[in-house]
This record gives structure tokens, sequence and C-alpha cells, in this order.
């Protein structure tokens, strides 16, 4: 029975004994030092990293925006393949309105005069035939040009090839120039108008800032050093900075990305708001693994003769896609955050003394002296109070 009862006392006492701090100042320059080195490295990383790099006290919002290019610049081509030609922005920009990107033709191979007949299909292993016999009528080969009439024909002196219902004559994309018919289109200039929103915010912004007028817009160039706020880009320079050479890349393509960066500070010390731009080679470029490089598609352009009878000019085009790519976000001072982060900050702090308890009762060598003091049970019949007590380092 006092066993049991004994039992019931010590789970009341476990339960309900309080327990009070008192300061305990420990004469240690180690102890002292070590509790106040691990105090400022707190507050170093709460004042540093956490409010000055990270900004934690502030509310984020990220970036809707909109992009419009107007892109300006004339050519003009004669060559053995073509005749004599004017281009100007109508012929080389495809199409003429693209979703945050446009395209500009650099480089084509041209079929002309194509109408819906018969001719032999191009030479390869499938198509190659002897006879009839090896021409499946209605055949419709995904890779081929058209669909098998059954017939095979002389494609050559030397080669038959199976007969197919296609346009003809059949686009033959094996001799694309060595040079970029269009290597004139790195002096187009392209002006882009960017138009930004932070909704939660309500603040608006376009790259074509306050200071810049209809006349500034008539003369200026884009340039890191005299002209950064212009939104008018040379290609070339955009290709430059993007780490190629535009007479290379213009032979057979590849896909350019503008960077528009708007992370902003909207607190009203800083208001740093302003467009920060950079330019990437988006597509594989890898100097082993080159298998279809380059960026190119087709299209056709349609008459009638006067005969009524429909025609085309095929044109594969390479050239070079510039995907205009804005990303970013504002911060704002938000108590919300800044409540969370100070609490935070607290609670770091209140670690402090456990890390140097720990120290002082495991490394420094009268440990067994401060572990008697560091914690002691009130007797309450004894003469001479003995209480629970906090601790505190440093010299007397």
């Amino acid at each position: 029975m006092s066993k049991t009862t004994g039992g019931f006392q010590s789970c009341l006492h476990y339960m309900f004994d309080y327990e009070t701090p008192k300061t305990l100042v420990i004469p240690n320059l180690s102890v002292g030092f070590v509790f106040r080195f691990i105090q400022f490295l707190v507050v170093l990383y709460v004042v540093g990293y956490v409010c000055v790099v990270q900004k934690a006290y502030q509310e984020t919002d990220s970036v809707v925006s909109s992009v419009t290019t107007k892109v300006k610049g004339f050519a003009f081509t004669n060559t053995s393949d073509t005749d004599p030609r004017f281009w100007d922005v109508a012929d080389y920009v495809i199409p003429s309105q693209g979703d945050n990107s446009f395209f500009v033709l650099t480089n084509m191979v041209i079929t002309p005069h194509q109408t819906q007949s018969r001719c032999p299909e191009l030479p390869n292993p499938s198509s190659t035939c002897v006879d009839d016999c090896d021409c499946i009528e209605g055949y419709n080969n995904p890779r081929g040009n058209g669909i098998w009439t059954g017939l095979c024909e002389n494609y050559s002196t030397t080669v038959q090839t199976c007969e197919v219902l296609s346009w003809c004559p059949l686009e033959i994309d094996t001799t694309l120039p060595e040079h970029a018919l269009l290597a004139a289109a790195e002096n187009f200039t392209v002006l882009i108008k960017n138009s930004i929103t932070y909704p939660k915010f309500n603040f608006h912004k376009r790259n074509i800032l306050s200071h810049v007028n209809s006349s500034y817009l008539k003369r200026c160039e884009f340039n890191r050093a005299t002209d950064p706020d212009c939104p008018i880009f040379r290609l070339k320079h955009i290709v430059s900075e993007a780490g190629e050479e535009f007479e290379d890349m213009a032979v057979k393509g590849g896909i350019v990305g503008i960077m528009i960066d708007w992370s902003c500070d909207l607190d009203w010390w800083a208001r740093k708001c302003y467009p920060k731009y950079s330019f990437r080679r988006l597509d594989n470029k890898h100097p082993v693994n080159n298998v279809a490089p380059g960026y190119n598609f087709r299209f056709a352009k349609y008459y009638k003769t006067q005969d009524g009878e429909e025609t085309r000019t095929l044109i594969k085009a390479y050239g070079i896609r510039f995907n205009v790519v804005v990303f970013g976000t504002a911060g704002k001072f938000g108590i919300v955050p800044t409540i969370v982060n100070l609490g935070a900050a607290l609670s770091f702090l209140s670690l402090v003394p456990m890390v140097a308890d720990w120290f002082m009762l495991t490394c420094v060598r009268k440990r067994d002296l401060y572990s008697r003091h560091k914690v002691t049970y009130l007797n309450e019949d004894a003469v001479t109070e003995s209480v629970s007590m906090g601790t505190s380092y440093g010299t007397q």
C-alpha cells in the first residue's frame, strides 16, 4: 500500500512540480565566447540572409505579360537558282504575327511550278522497282511524297521508281545553299513591346520606359553600354550575345531566346522595376549528335494558270525563330511574412542557451562543478533554499 501511495505522489510531483529559472553566472571566457558567437551567427543569418538576400519580409507575386513584335528591314537576292528579287518584311517574317515569337527567313529550297499530277518517286530503298509488280497501287508511304499508282517508271536512265500521284515535280531538298540566301537579315531590327502587370500589387509597366519618346525610338538601338533602355534590337547582335555567329546559324536555322527579366522590388524605399535583357540559343547544338539540326518548315504559294489549272511554288524555309520569354517576381513589404520570420528568428535565438549548455556540460574542464549547480531541487523543509536555476554566461 505504501509503495502504491509513494508511486502516486511521485507521479503528481512529476506532473505538477513548477520549474522557475534563476540566473547562474558562469565566469568562463570560453563558454561566454561560444554563447555570444552563436548569437552573432543567428543574428547575421536573420539580418544578412533572410532579410537582405531573401527579402523574406516581403509578399511576392508572379508577372503577367503580353508581347508584340515588329520586324523591319529589306534585302535583295540575285543567285543562279532564283531570279533577282527584293525582299521586305511581308516576305521573310512568317507568320506576320506570332505568339510571343517571330520567325525570320534566312535560307530556302524552292520548288516552282508544281501541279497535281503523276511522276516517279524519288529514289530510296522502298521506292525503287523493276516492274509494276513491285509497286502496290494505292500504297501510301508516310515518308514518301505521294500515293503509288501501281506503275514502275524511269526516274533516270539507270534507276526506276514507283510512280506517285502528288505535287510534281517533287521537291529535292538535298541541295541546300551553303551560304544563307538572306544573309542580309542580320541587319534587320525588331521592336519588342512588352507590357507587364503584378495583379496582387496593382502594378503596371512596360519596357518602353517613361523617358523614352518617339524621336528617341526612331534613332536608338539596344546597347548595354549606351542604350540599355532601347527596345529595338539588331538581329545580328541578338545572335552574337547568344554566343553564335549569324552567318553560320542562318544556313540551317535555329531557335534563340530573348529573355526579359522583370524581377522587381516595389518597396517605396527601393522602387526598382526595370527590364533586364539576356539572350541564349534554345535548340540543341551538339557537336557530335547533330542529327536533324536547325529549324525549318514548308509552306506554299498557290496560283492559277490562264487555263484554270492550280499550280504552286513550294518553299522549304530555313530560318531563326526568336522566342520572347518574360519572367519575374515582385516583392513588397507585408506584415504577415514579417511577423512569421521575426518569430522564426526569436525561436532560433531561444536555442542558443541549449547549445551553450551542451558545450558547458560536455567540453569544459569544470563541467562536473557546473553540472551540480545547473539543476537543484527545492526542499521546503530545508533551512537553505535551493532553486532550479537558469544560466547566463560571461565574467564578473
